[in-house]
């Protein structure tokens, strides 16, 4: 009875440094997790804003060489510029002062101004200004005697009448080898520094020397990243390059891949340096990294803290889980039964589900099984309205040669009656070549029922349209029309078949003659036959002055059996464009009520 309290407190103090334990590990594993979550937040924000920094660094570049390159040209063709080389021989330099003020104007250069052999000012944009560089001497300046030496120069300096910084791009002026004087241009970089600026971080130029020449902020100017010997520092004041600059460091600190500033670019930053093409200066962009730092630290130690949590959350779990084994032991077969349970239920019922799939695979067999049989009688009616509309067309085609066959004879018996031999003979040969041509159209319509056709051949356009008028003479004649015909300059060829053709070309005329056939306003019927050629194309048109058509009819003008005729079927015009169509052209129809129709034939053009 005495040993049971004391049991009790011993499982009590087991329990209590387990606990203990466990939480001294978790508070162990959270210290270590947060340490490395803000290393690795740290190195992602500084390779981030290097990124950064390269991009803006690419972009920063691409400003000031763009203009640099557009300003470096303003010298080289000012240095030919006929009225530069006339004030340098002693003309009119108002004249030349004049015109650099238009030129700095439109070309946004700070300044332009020309020197004479002396460096002498003789003529600058600035003329109007109280600041004006007209005979200021610039010969001690190094873009002077760089230019007269070499013929051109470059140099960044502090203007000692201006006291503006900016670059000197220079060119000599020549008259037959001997130096006139030389050209300068003064570009300033207020714009670009300004468009530096909007690209975020501070943007700055070192020259060689390491001496700041741009920089977004102004105090940074003329200050250098490392110190000066004592001799450099002397002669860049006596040259006055940089004026009364003391030239002091920058206050920047480099501390591995980090640059750390003082002033008014406090902070940590991260620094991209590029080499300026063209020049011996250096462009580098500092990107502030402290406020990234510390919200990638922030996001990954809180991704850190998320992560441990259910891992603390499982480890008490699973703690608290010892001390009911027994009844873990329990639910467990439980869930095992009731798994089992849902296992035999769920696979009772995809017993049933793929009962009744074989079912409807059944019923989808019988279901294809109809609609093959459909599809079989759906072809068998197609033939057979295909059959009944090529025998219509037959006969349609057929009686236009007969009714001229016809004409031809009786032609031919009242010339036998008169004895005219010859003209008899004549219309008999006309007959023959009527005949020809119907067993040419049976050939032709026997193949567009066969939905085939020979081999597409160049067809002069002029003997289709004379074999379609031959059919079509007797029906001209009666209907006293005489058709105008297309003066062609030369034979056309298009890509066609002979026969069906002309077959077309009679069928468009057939109707054309009918229906000014109809005209009761005694209007004179003409019938028109026009051909134009347009690139590739051919366009063929018959043109008729009857009484044309309303829309709606015109609408279903191609449409089988659908006719205005009394006596008509209403399949020449269906075939005509069948006949086209096959022949890669297109057939169609436009009509003034009251005025006529026009059918138009567009075919390619052959060679």
């Amino acid at each position: 009875m005495s040993k049971s309290p004391d049991r009790r407190g011993d499982r009590w103090m087991v329990r209590h440094r387990l606990w203990i334990a466990f939480t001294l590990a978790m508070a162990a594993i959270a210290a270590v997790a947060f340490a490395l979550a803000a290393d690795v937040g740290r190195s992602r924000a500084v390779t981030t804003m290097r990124s950064r920094a390269a991009d803006a660094g690419t972009l920063a570049l691409a400003i000031l060489r763009g203009e640099l390159e557009k300003q470096r040209a303003l010298p080289v063709i000012l240095a030919r510029d006929p009225d530069v080389r006339s004030a340098l021989r002693g003309g009119d330099k108002h004249a030349l002062d004049q015109k650099l003020e238009a030129i700095a104007g439109e070309t946004r250069a700070a300044v332009i101004y020309v020197l004479g052999k002396d460096g002498v000012a003789i003529a600058a944009s600035n003329w109007r200004e109280p600041t004006s560089f007209v005979g200021n001497d610039y010969a001690f300046r190094d873009y002077f005697s760089g230019a007269v030496a070499g013929g051109t120069a470059e140099q960044f300096a502090l203007g000692t009448v201006s006291n503006r910084p900016g670059l000197y791009i220079t060119n000599r002026v020549d008259d037959a080898g001997d130096p006139l004087g030389v050209v300068v241009v003064k570009v300033e970089f207020d714009q670009v520094e300004a468009d530096w600026w909007a690209l975020g971080g501070q943007t700055y130029v070192v020259d060689q020397r390491g001496v700041v020449l741009l920089s977004t902020i102004a105090d940074w100017r003329f200050q250098t990243e490392v110190a000066l010997a004592p001799q450099t520092a002397a002669e860049i004041r006596q040259s006055l390059q940089f004026g009364a600059a003391p030239l002091t460091l920058l206050p920047l600190r480099r501390d591995g891949e980090v640059v750390r500033s003082a002033g008014a670019a406090t902070g940590a930053h991260v620094a991209a340096r590029s080499p300026i093409p063209t020049t011996d200066w250096q462009l580098e962009v500092l990107m502030p990294v402290d406020t990234a730092i510390r919200d990638d630290q922030a996001r990954l130690q809180t991704l850190a803290a998320l992560m441990l949590m259910p891992g603390a959350a499982l480890g008490a779990f699973a703690l608290r889980r010892r001390q009911v084994n027994r009844a873990r032991f329990m639910v467990e077969a439980q869930a095992k039964a009731e798994l089992e349970r849902r296992v035999a239920e769920r696979t009772v019922a995809l017993a049933g589900a793929n009962d009744r799939l074989v079912e409807e695979m059944a019923e989808r067999a019988r279901a294809q099984e109809r609609l093959s049989d459909a599809r079989e009688e759906l072809a068998k009616a197609n033939r057979l309205a295909t059959l009944g509309q090529v025998t219509a067309g037959v006969a349609h085609e057929i009686n236009q040669p007969l009714a001229a066959m016809r004409t031809y004879a009786e032609n031919a018996r009242t010339l036998l009656g008169r004895a005219d031999a010859a003209g008899a003979d004549g219309a008999l040969v006309k007959i023959v070549g009527l005949t020809e041509r119907i067993g040419a159209i049976t050939d032709t319509l026997r193949g567009f029922a066969r939905r085939g056709g020979g081999a597409h051949a160049p067809v002069d356009l002029r003997e289709a349209i004379e074999g379609a008028l031959m059919i079509l003479d007797a029906a001209l004649r009666q209907a006293g029309i005489t058709p105008n015909l297309p003066a062609l300059a030369e034979p056309i060829f298009v890509l066609a078949r002979p026969v069906e053709l002309e077959q077309v070309l009679v069928n468009l005329m057939r109707n054309a003659i009918e229906a000014m056939a109809e005209l009761r306003d005694g209007r004179t019927p003409r019938l028109t036959i026009d051909v134009a050629t347009q690139g590739e194309q051919v366009e063929i048109a018959i043109i008729d002055h009857g009484p044309g058509l309303e829309d709606d009819a015109l609408a279903a003008l191609f449409a089988p059996f659908r006719t205005t005729k009394a006596r008509g079927l209403g399949l020449g015009l269906v075939i005509s464009h069948d006949i086209v169509t096959s022949f890669g052209g297109t057939l169609s129809a436009t009509s003034r009520p009251g005025e006529g129709c026009t059918f138009t034939i567009r075919l390619k053009r052959a060679a």
